[in-house]
């Protein structure tokens, strides 16, 4: 199986958000009701990094919990792989209600730490990337992005 990061997002969106080894667990189903390999640990830790760095998928760590949910974020347009569809049943998983709030000041905070990173490295493309999201991420989550999208922007000049 080879997972895009929208299919990831349609996976834990599923569930409101799901941990590292329950998404690992929920590919594997799919994979294996598709009649295909799961992904092997290589694969799936670098479909997971594009996911974050993209903000195809936040990492959120939630009060309460002691391990992170990875949750759709801004830039995914959510797919479920094609059979996906009874992963809710299979892994015996209640959906997920997600303090919109927090999640958003979670992804503002890994945001402002990928501006800060791409304004060290003077990376201009990852700038323009960031500047893009910067608008995503205020639509996805009550969040004003203002004084970091003016940096990049700046930067950009």
């Amino acid at each position: 199986m080879d997972a895009t990061v929208d299919e990831l997002a349609g996976v834990v969106d599923l569930f409101g958000g799901l941990t590292r080894a329950e998404l690992e667990r929920a590919l594997a189903e799919a994979a294996f009701r598709e009649g295909g390999q799961s992904l092997d640990d290589d694969a799936f830790d670098a479909v997971l990094e594009a996911a974050l760095d993209e903000f195809g998928l936040v990492r959120f760590e939630p009060a309460g919990r002691d391990q992170p949910l990875y949750v759709a974020g801004p830039t995914a347009f959510p797919s479920t792989p094609p059979a996906a569809e009874d992963l809710p049943h299979i892994l015996a998983l209640e959906p997920r209600p997600l303090d919109r709030a927090a999640l958003g000041e979670a992804a503002a905070a890994t945001f402002r730490d990928a501006v800060d990173e791409a304004l060290e490295t003077d990376d201009a493309d990852r700038l323009r990337d960031l500047l893009e999201v910067s608008y995503d991420l205020e639509t996805w989550a009550p969040l004003d992005l203002g004084d970091e999208r003016e940096r990049l922007a700046s930067a950009l000049e």
